[in-house]
C-alpha cells in the first residue's frame, strides 16, 4: 500500500463526497448520500502489527453495515452507505500529521479515526482539537490524552494505560507473597502507552507496600536486543520481571530471554496475549509458555449487547481475512471491530452529524454497551475505563500451540495460577 493511498469502501456503486461540513448536514432537512469516515494505518514500520488488524476490523464492520444498505442513522432516519477515506502514514507521527489533517480539513470527514495505538494517536489529538472534530480513538491509551475538561475524544477498544495493570499489579500484590515472590523488576519503552503503564505499576506497588521493586529501567521504543538488560536485571535478583513493550520489543526480550537461559517465578509481557498470533510465530511455545500477560476479548468472550459475539466474529474474520496479510487475529482485531460498533452506535443515537452532538452521543453510550472488548465506560475526559482486561498466563493447548487461562480476578478466573513454570516448557 502507498502512502496517501485512498481507499473507498461502500457496499453499493461508488458514490461522490459531498464535500460540506458536518454541520451543514444538521441544518440540511436532505440525508447526505454517504457517511464519511476518515481513518489512519500504518501499512509498514514498528506499528503496522498492531495498526493493520484495527484497520481491517473497521472494515470488516463497514462492509457488513453496507450490505445493509449503511449505518442506520437517528437524525434522518434512515439506513445511509458509509464511505472509507484511508491514508497509510506508514508508521511515521509526521506523517500521520499531515494525513489526519487533511482528512479533517480537505476530505471534510464526518467521523473521524486516529491510528493505532499511543504514538501515532499522540500527533491526532491536538490536531483534532483545534479543528474541534471529535476523536474516535481506537487504542491510544497515553494518560496524557485524557486531561482536557472539555474532552473531545473517545478511547474505544482499550482502557487507559492508568489501568491495564490495575489485575496484574492486585495479583501480585495480594497473591505474589504466597508464592514466595517480594521484590519485582519493570522493564518498559518510553512511549505514552508502556511508560504510562509502567507508572501505574509502580503506583499500585508502592500503595500495597507489598513488593520491593528492585529494578526500574526505561529503554526506546526501539530496542532490538535485550541481552544486556536481561542480565543487569538477573543482577537485581528479582522474583518477578514485568517488561513492557510494543510486539517488536516483547519478541525480542523473549527470544534473548530463552537464549541466555534466565528464570525467574513469573515473568509478563504485553503481546503475548494482546497479540498472540504474532509471538507464537516469532517465539514459538516454549519461549510463552508459563508466562502471563493481559488476557484481551480475542481470547475470553464477553456478553454483546449489539453486533458479532466472539465466535461469529472470529469465523467471519477467518473468511474475510484468510490470505490477507497482516492479519493475526488478536486484541487489534477485536479493537478494530469495536471501533465500527461504537461508530454505528453512535450515529444510532446522535442528534445530528454536528461534531458535539457526535461527542454527545458517543459519551451517552458509557454504561449502556457491551462490545467484543469487554464493558464500555468513560470517565468525563473520554478515557476508557471499563474493558479492563484480566491477568492470564500461556498455557499449552496439547496440540503445539497455545491456550490462556485466566487467573486473576475470581469473576473471570478459568484456573489457578502456577507459578515458577515460565522457561521450564
Amino acid at each position: 500500500m502507498e502512502i496517501r493511498r485512498r481507499t473507498a469502501l461502500t457496499g453499493l456503486a461508488a458514490l461522490g463526497g459531498l464535500g460540506v461540513a458536518p454541520k451543514v448536514y444538521a441544518q440540511a432537512k436532505q440525508a447526505p448520500s454517504e457517511i464519511k469516515i476518515g481513518e489512519l494505518y500504518a501499512s509498514t514500520g514498528p506499528f503496522a502489527a498492531i495498526s493493520m488488524p484495527v484497520y481491517y476490523g473497521v472494515r470488516l464492520w463497514i462492509d457488513v453495515e453496507n450490505a445493509k444498505g449503511g449505518a442506520y442513522v437517528k437524525a434522518f432516519d434512515k439506513r445511509i452507505p458509509i464511505k472509507l477515506i484511508a491514508y497509510d502514514d506508514q508508521s511515521s507521527t509526521a506523517t500521520a500529521a499531515t494525513l489526519i489533517n487533511q482528512l479533517i480539513t480537505q476530505d471534510k470527514v464526518d467521523m473521524l479515526v486516529s491510528d493505532s495505538g499511543s504514538v501515532l494517536t499522540s500527533v491526532a489529538v491536538p490536531i483534532a482539537r483545534e479543528h474541534k472534530q471529535f476523536l474516535f480513538d481506537p487504542t491510544g491509551t497515553g494518560a496524557p490524552f485524557f486531561t482536557n475538561p472539555d474532552p473531545m475524544i473517545a478511547l474505544l477498544a482499550d482502557p487507559a494505560s492508568t489501568i491495564w495493570p490495575k489485575y496484574a499489579a492486585e495479583f501480585l500484590n495480594k497473591e505474589g507473597p504466597k508464592h514466595g515472590i517480594k521484590t519485582v523488576a519493570i522493564l518498559y519503552c518510553t512511549n505514552d502507552f508502556t511508560g504510562t503503564q509502567a507508572t501505574a505499576f509502580k503506583k499500585f506497588f508502592n500503595e500495597a507496600g507489598t513488593l520491593k521493586i528492585v529494578y526500574d529501567q526505561g529503554v526506546p521504543t526501539n530496542t532490538s536486543n535485550y541481552t544486556v538488560l536481561i542480565n543487569n536485571i538477573a543482577a537485581a535478583n528479582p522474583d518477578a520481571v514485568i517488561q513492557l513493550g510494543y510486539p517488536g520489543n516483547d519478541i525480542a526480550f523473549l527470544r534473548n530471554l530463552r537464549d541466555l537461559g534466565q528464570k525467574f517465578k513469573f515473568v509478563f509481557t504485553v503481546y503475548s496475549g494482546a497479540e498472540p498470533e504474532e509471538l507464537l510465530k516469532a517465539v514459538g511455545a516454549d519461549g510463552l509458555i508459563g508466562g502471563f500477560t493481559y488476557v484481551t476479548g480475542a481470547e475470553y468472550e464477553y456478553k454483546v449487547t449489539t453486533g458479532m459475539n466472539l465466535p461469529e466474529y472470529r469465523q467471519a474474520w477467518t473468511k474475510k481475512y484468510a490470505n490477507t496479510p497482516g492479519t493475526a487475529f488478536g486484541l487489534n482485531a477485536i479493537a478494530g471491530y469495536t471501533v465500527g460498533i461504537v461508530l454505528q452506535e453512535t450515529l444510532a443515537h446522535a442528534k445530528s452529524l454536528d461534531q458535539q452532538d457526535l461527542k454527545e452521543a458517543v459519551f451517552g453510550l458509557s454504561g449502556k454497551l457491551t462490545s467484543l472488548a469487554g464493558p464500555f465506560e468513560l470517565d468525563k475526559f473520554g478515557a476508557q475505563v471499563g474493558e479492563i482486561t484480566p491477568l492470564g498466563q500461556v498455557a499449552s493447548d496439547g496440540k503445539g500451540g497455545i491456550k490462556f487461562n485466566v487467573v486473576y480476578p475470581e469473576q473471570y478466573k478459568t484456573a489457578d495460577a502456577e507459578i515458577g513454570t515460565f522457561g521450564n516448557k
